[in-house]
Parts: C-alpha cells; sequence; structure tokens
C-alpha cells in the first residue's frame, strides 16, 4: 500500500480488531460455563472465530461442534468440531451437505441438551436446504438474479426464506425440544434478527405479499414452482430460543473513529445506515471531500475523517470483477481528482468484498491520472463492473484476508 495511505492502513487494522466477536461471545457464555450436552452450530463468516471463543470457554462440555462457513474462512482445525466450508454469496453443492450435517446432528436432542447456535453473516448462502420442490440450481438463479439487479440484502433474505427449510425459523423446529442459545453478530442494517444470516432460529416478519412485491419490483424471472414456493408463509412463533444480538456496523463506524482521532483527525460519523448505489455512494463522498477541501468557514474543517456505515448494492451490467466497495472507492476517485491531502477508503468488515480477494477500495486525487496514464477510463471500468483490476494496477486494493468479523461496511474520508 502507498506511504500516503499509512493513516489509513493504520485505522482499518485497528477498526476490524475491535469488532472480532471475541468479547461478545465470552460475555455471553461466561455465564453458562456449566452447561452441559453442549452442541455446536456455527454459521457465517465469522464462525470460525466464534466457534474457537466456544471451545475455550465451554470445552469440557462440548459434544460435538459443526463449523459452516465460506471458502478460506476457517483456519486451522479445532478438537472436537467438523469444518465445513462453502460457497458465497451464491450457495453451493457444501452449502446443502453442510447444512444437512448440522440437521443430523441436532434432530433427536431431547430437553437435557443445549445447542449454541453462532450466526453471522454470511448464513443465508452458507446454511441452505432447499424445501421439497426446489433445487439448489433453482436457488442459484434466483439469488443470482436479486444480486445483479441491485436488489438490498434485507429484500433477498425476504425471497430465500420462503425457498429454505432451514431459513425464517424452520432451523429451529429441528432443534426442539433442545434449548437454543443463539449468539447472532448483525450485519443488516437496523440489526434485524429475521434477516441476518435469514433468521434461521428467529420468528419471521416478512411476508409473502412483500416477496411477491419484491419480485414484481425487480422484474425477476421466476418459474411458475419457484412462485408458488415464495406464496406459502414461514413461521410466525419460535419459542425454544434465547438470542443474544452483538457487534453491528455502529461499533464498527465509532471503533474507525476511535483510531483516526489517535492519528489526529477530528472523528465524523455521518451515517450508519448508508443504503444506496455503490456508484452514487462514491459520488457522495467525494462532494462532502471536495467541501471539506475548500477550508471555508464550515463545520467540518481538516483534518478531520468522515465516517459512513452501510450496505450499498451494485446493479450489475458489465462482465468485470469487483465489488461493492471497489465501486465506491474508483467511483469517488472521479470526484477527488488533483485534490490534494484526501484519501478515501471503503471495505467490508470480513475482509472480502464480492467475488474477490479484496476487502475494499482505496484512492486519492492522483488515482485517476493514473489510471489515464495506463490508457484506463474509470468511466467504462465503471460501466463493466470491473474496478478490481483498475484498483490493483494503482495500487487501490486493501487486502486483509479473511477477518473472523462480519458487521457490515465503513467508508472513509481522510482530510489531511
Amino acid at each position: 500500500m502507498k506511504a500516503e495511505y499509512k493513516d489509513a492502513e493504520t485505522i482499518i487494522r485497528n477498526a476490524i480488531k475491535d469488532v472480532l466477536p471475541d468479547k461478545a461471545v465470552r460475555t455471553v457464555l461466561n455465564n453458562r460455563e456449566s452447561m452441559d450436552n453442549v452442541y455446536i452450530v456455527a454459521v457465517g463468516k465469522a464462525a470460525w472465530k466464534m466457534a474457537h471463543t466456544c471451545q475455550e470457554i465451554l470445552d469440557g462440555h462440548i459434544k460435538k461442534g459443526i463449523i459452516l462457513t465460506k471458502y478460506g474462512h476457517a483456519e486451522q482445525e479445532l478438537d472436537n468440531f467438523e469444518i465445513i466450508e462453502a460457497g458465497h454469496p451464491i450457495p453451493d453443492d457444501n452449502s446443502i451437505l453442510g447444512t444437512q450435517r448440522i440437521i443430523d446432528m441436532v434432530k433427536g436432542l431431547t430437553e437435557e441438551d443445549n445447542i449454541v447456535f453462532l450466526l453471522s453473516g454470511g448464513g443465508s448462502s452458507l446454511f441452505e436446504k432447499p424445501v421439497s420442490g426446489i433445487t439448489l440450481e433453482d436457488i442459484q438463479e434466483v439469488t443470482q438474479q436479486c444480486l445483479n439487479c441491485g436488489a438490498s440484502i434485507t429484500e433477498i433474505n425476504t425471497i430465500r426464506k420462503r425457498l429454505s427449510d432451514v431459513k425464517g425459523g424452520k432451523f429451529a423446529a429441528y432443534c426442539a425440544p433442545a434449548k437454543i442459545y443463539a449468539i447472532v453478530l448483525s450485519d443488516i442494517l437496523g440489526d434485524k434478527l429475521d434477516m441476518i444470516a435469514s433468521g434461521p432460529a428467529y420468528a419471521d416478519t416478512s411476508t409473502c405479499e412483500e416477496a411477491l412485491h419484491i419480485v414484481e419490483k425487480y422484474d425477476l424471472k421466476l418459474k411458475d414452482h419457484i412462485l408458488a414456493a415464495i406464496k406459502i408463509e414461514t413461521p410466525r412463533c419460535v419459542d425454544n430460543v434465547e438470542t443474544f444480538l452483538t457487534g453491528s456496523v455502529s461499533e464498527f463506524c465509532r471503533a474507525a473513529a476511535k483510531h483516526a482521532e489517535k492519528l489526529g483527525y477530528k472523528p465524523y460519523i455521518l451515517s450508519n445506515i448508508l443504503d444506496c448505489e455503490a456508484r452514487e455512494a462514491g459520488k457522495f463522498l467525494a462532494s462532502i471531500a471536495c467541501t471539506v477541501m475548500e477550508k471555508k468557514d464550515y463545520s467540518i474543517k481538516p483534518p478531520c475523517a468522515i465516517i459512513v456505515g452501510g450496505e450499498t448494492v451494485v446493479r450489475v451490467a458489465g462482465q468485470g470483477k469487483g465489488g461493492r466497495n471497489q465501486e465506491i472507492a474508483l467511483s469517488a476517485a472521479q470526484g477527488i481528482r488533483d485534490l490534494e491531502n484526501v484519501v478515501i477508503f471503503s471495505i467490508s468488515s470480513d475482509g472480502t468484498d464480492g467475488p474477490t480477494d479484496a476487502a475494499g477500495g482505496i484512492v486519492d486525487g492522483k488515482t485517476v491520472d493514473e489510471l489515464d496514464a495506463m490508457g484506463i477510463s474509470c468511466e467504462e471500468v465503471l460501466k463493466n463492473n470491473d474496478s478490481y483490476h483498475a484498483l490493483e494496477k494503482v495500487d487501490g486494493l486493501i487486502r486483509t484476508g479473511a477477518t473472523g468479523t462480519n458487521v457490515n461496511d465503513i467508508a472513509v474520508i481522510l482530510c489531511k
């Protein structure tokens, strides 16, 4: 990473460290160290980290555990745990395999058994068992259509719940009469429990009518048997689960603000519910940077760090490679062209932005000129959704590797 990005790198590294799920898992489980007959189900991008902490606390009481996470997101083997890696954001055969292994483990448990359910973002893709009449290919097709058209994660999950036999509170029924202690790491704006990983152990609050409205809104091309499945309501009551919500994008924003302040920037958190197209978010951030650097009599003056959190969407029209955070950064680069002493970065807390090995992107006032010198047009790159390859050429990719947490995204403007 460029020397000019050193402050950004420090903020990124330390903010992610502050939102790792270890502390939250300990807080919940330290009062339950004497639980017996414990079975661990860990699902999501943060599954390994959460399960590892759980093992440290409950080691002698764990009968068996299964970790179902994204490819590349598991670390070393854990005693008495089976680790299965599967597809994200599109489910694959391992999603089905891992989910069935989990169902086989919890079916037949009794009132004397306890299930610790560690849930984090990514679970909607990783944790999957299609309802009768629906195939994995059907779910893959629906998910891809939703992603391409720019549907929000809440909208996507409203549909996916109805195609799945474990989402929308249905997994809790497999576990009954065993008691579930669900520790949930939020990656959903507003921390909606029935939407995080599509709420496998939480009563659904969405309706079939809402799901069908989403199909109409985005003109999704769905086969008749898929539409028929969407019209079947999900459980409205789940009574064998105690849920503990932890982690959120708000914490991520506060962590970034704290570490920016340590570096001499005055931090401002503008929003923790950014919810728009990535390209528009980039333009918005650039416009703020330009205003701040006018150094007129405004309330926000450099040196400052302006922070927004949330989850944007991308309408996929091209054939390129990238992610929403990379699109934010490249779009912002156009708006801060030739602006000095400004750096803008946007990252995903889990370390993977879209189907790439990057957590996000980082740019400054020189980025567009550097690309122009290589004959690369930002506008054309964005049209082709190919932000990854463009940023890679100008040292603008942020690579953290899998972080072990997942509390959504932040974008930060650093003005010196």
